[in-house]
């Protein structure tokens, strides 16, 4: 079975492990499927009980004739798999297991998951958890689960790795009139995960948002995939929490270093349109948002308030954001101007001041809806003593039910606008107490506009020699080595179009004079050594190299300096470098995610990489567009474009890197770690060169011979 359907509308459910004690799970689950008008068939299984809240029970599956759609498993976790067996019997291929003492347990519950696993594989079995609170789906009126309360029908699908978390925003959504399509609770994800979850949700016609809450995904390329279409036609609104930087402490790149699993969840969501919510408290702003109101066409927004304070709080919110104030049409100021007291402000924010009252707002809102020039409108109101608070509420969801722009509101206050509350959340008018959490809803509908509206990204191959990387690898295969060389690094990057200075290597003085004439001073020297990696730490860098008697010192200086810093590196010799001077100085890295593969690092280069942490990262394949939104999010990216009369920097030549990395790692994911830094880029049209480059291969896997 492909699809998730018996979960969601099933024709028979039995509950294994029903119980008659009230307060168990076993019972409270059937209570819910009895109590909230589930139309299907319940089949409570329990050897010792006769009946459970009016239903006859049976002591086994095998004693129900009834085919079932749907078995909801509450016994001890050692029961578990046997009653699985029992199911496969019966030909049930849907299960829910509530029961917890697995993965999460231990050891001993990681192995009975695994056995678990395996079962539902051979009898080709979908399973949901085990260790969840169970599903709800308000269309089908099935609460297979054992929380408190049952969501009105709404528009929006939630999914959790957290059953507590879902209890808690079951128990505030009562309140606060959300309601939901579907409510999932996945547990330990031994077989339907998130992007299950996800496509379900997607091909269900009764809704419109889907949240999620997330510690971690199953398979990071395959959320990247489905999300990326799905985002498309439908908001997906996550909080993912977990997150850590355990992941790069062996890391010993620059990449490595400032990677880790935030950084690369981060560039997921972005390459696939998911929406981050920082807090659940945003996660429903912005699903309000988008379940009450249809998108924004624009950036613009028009502000109107009864209180000064508020208005600019607002107004700030906006300049912080990817909004634009709205500049309102001549005919439109002349209107306000008209209508409101002289002392009204009529420009954006619109003040109509304290003393308004629902004709005023309704007037001003019904004249700023029509304005060109407006593409959402949020409506403050603070409560004094002459507001009439819930004629307002009525008017503006009266305007709402027919406008064909974005309307928000912003009633602030406790006790006093609570009935403005209840009717705002009857006709589905979102309203934050708070004018900057509307703003920010807004921003996130019109982010997702950019998105829906974003071509599919297009990527480019370069024509290049392969089999010449393919052979140096399959040589660090043979000499179990974790690290290239600088040389064979800057050979990798050198046959995949990177340009680099010219280096000889010298294993005497004299043979350094002979590398540092050839090239013209000055030079560069630096020690070669595959076992040093920053070799700046340990002097083992020198710039600015004019003559014979200075190389013939720096070689001295910097091979003593090695060999009394790390006596057991192997030492090459001294690298002598063609000496680069200008441009500005960048870095490019790649580190490898467990969950979603190679990350792309881009960003401000030199010394100061890490202490500055000036960088963005996208993960592999990265197309030609998204390798221009790397460079242009970097705090330096005006840097890059000049200053002060400063040429623009060769961002195509940035691109163009950008991209032969990320073909780099893609055809040689043996690739781990990997810093080019600093990529010196020169101005417009004179290209970029690598200046140095570490590479680290996991060695057992760099046996490819294409």
């Amino acid at each position: 079975m492909t699809t998730l359907k018996h979960f969601f509308s099933p024709k028979t459910v039995a509950v294994i492990g029903a119980s008659r004690e009230k307060g168990k799970v076993g019972h409270d689950i059937v209570k819910n499927l009895v109590q909230y008008g589930y139309q299907g068939t319940i089949y409570p299984v329990n050897p010792k009980a006769e009946d459970i809240v009016g239903l006859r029970t049976y002591a086994n599956l095998k004693d129900i004739r009834d085919t079932i759609d749907m078995a909801i498993i509450v016994v001890p976790a050692r029961y578990v798999v046997k009653i699985v067996d029992e199911c496969a019997e019966k030909k049930i291929d849907s299960i829910v297991v509530i029961s917890a003492g697995f993965k999460e347990s231990g050891i001993e519950g990681a192995i009975r998951e695994k056995e678990l696993c395996q079962k539902i594989t051979r009898h080709a079995i979908r399973l949901l958890g085990p260790n969840c609170l169970g599903l709800i789906d308000t269309q089908s009126c099935l609460n297979a689960s054992f929380a408190a309360d049952m969501p009105e029908r709404g528009n929006i699908a939630f999914f959790s790795q957290s059953g507590a978390l879902c209890t808690a925003i079951l128990d505030w959504a009562v309140v606060e009139c959300v309601g939901f399509s579907k409510f999932v609770s996945m547990g330990n994800k031994a077989d339907i995960n998130e992007v299950d979850l996800i496509n379900a949700m997607y091909e269900d016609e009764n809704t419109k948002v889907i949240l999620g809450y997330l510690e971690g995904v199953k398979n990071g390329k395959d959320f990247i995939a489905t999300t990326g279409k799905i985002t498309k036609k439908k908001p997906l609104i996550v909080v993912k929490s977990g997150g850590t930087a355990a992941g790069s402490k062996a890391a010993s790149s620059h990449t490595g270093t400032l990677a880790g699993s935030e950084r690369a969840f981060d560039a997921a969501f972005k390459q696939s349109g998911v929406i981050r919510a920082n807090t659940i408290e945003q996660l429903f702003d912005y699903a309000r948002m988008f379940s009450f109101q249809q998108l924004p066409k624009g950036a613009r927004v028009a502000l109107i308030t009864n209180a000064g304070g508020p208005g600019i709080i607002a107004t700030d919110a906006i300049e912080r954001s990817a909004l634009k104030m709205a500049e309102f049409s001549k005919d439109t100021i002349e209107i306000l101007r008209h209508f409101l007291p002289p002392m009204a402000n009529v420009y954006n924010p619109i003040d109509v001041l304290g003393d308004a009252k629902s004709d005023r707002y309704r007037l001003v809102i019904e004249n700023v809806i029509k304005d060109p020039n407006v593409d959402a409108i949020l409506a403050i109101l603070t409560p004094q003593a002459m507001t009439e608070i819930e004629k307002t509420a009525e008017a503006i969801c009266e305007i709402a039910g027919y406008a064909d722009k974005t309307i928000a509101t912003s009633f602030m206050g406790g006790k006093r606008i609570e009935s403005a509350l209840k009717i705002m959340c009857q006709r589905k008018v979102p309203n934050y107490p708070f004018p900057e959490r509307a703003i920010y809803a807004i921003e996130a509908m019109y982010q997702y506009t950019l998105w829906q509206s974003k071509p599919a990204p297009e990527t480019k191959n370069f024509i290049v020699r392969k089999e010449r990387v393919s052979a140096i690898f399959t040589q660090m295969k043979q000499k179990e080595a974790a690290y290239l060389s600088e040389e064979d690094a800057k050979q990798v990057i050198s046959t995949y179009g990177f340009t680099i200075p010219k280096s000889i290597i010298a294993a005497s003085e004299t043979g350094a004079v002979k590398a540092a004439e050839e090239m013209g001073y000055p030079v560069v020297m630096k020690i070669s050594s595959p076992d040093i990696l920053h070799k700046s730490d340990i002097g083992g860098v020198i710039i600015g190299v004019k003559n014979e008697q200075e190389v013939r010192i720096c070689f001295s200086d910097i091979m003593q300096k090695a060999r009394r810093h790390m006596p057991e590196a192997d030492l090459k010799g001294i690298m002598v470098q063609q000496m680069i001077t200008g441009g500005r100085e960048l870095v490019l890295g790649v580190s490898h995610e467990p969950q979603f593969g190679h990350l792309i690092m881009f960003g401000l280069g030199g010394i100061y990489v890490e202490a500055l942490k000036d960088v963005t990262f996208r993960i592999a394949p990265v197309g030609i567009n998204e390798a221009r939104e790397m460079i242009q999010e970097i705090r330096a990216f005006p840097l890059l474009k000049g200053v002060r009369g400063e040429k623009s920097v060769d961002i195509d030549a940035i691109v163009e890197n950008i991209l032969r990395l990320s073909q780099l790692v893609k055809d040689f994911p043996e690739i781990i770690e990997m810093d080019i830094n600093p990529l010196v880029v020169f101005p417009k049209g004179d290209g970029a060169i690598a200046i140095d480059v570490r590479i680290a291969v996991n060695a057992s896997a760099a046996k490819r011979g294409n």
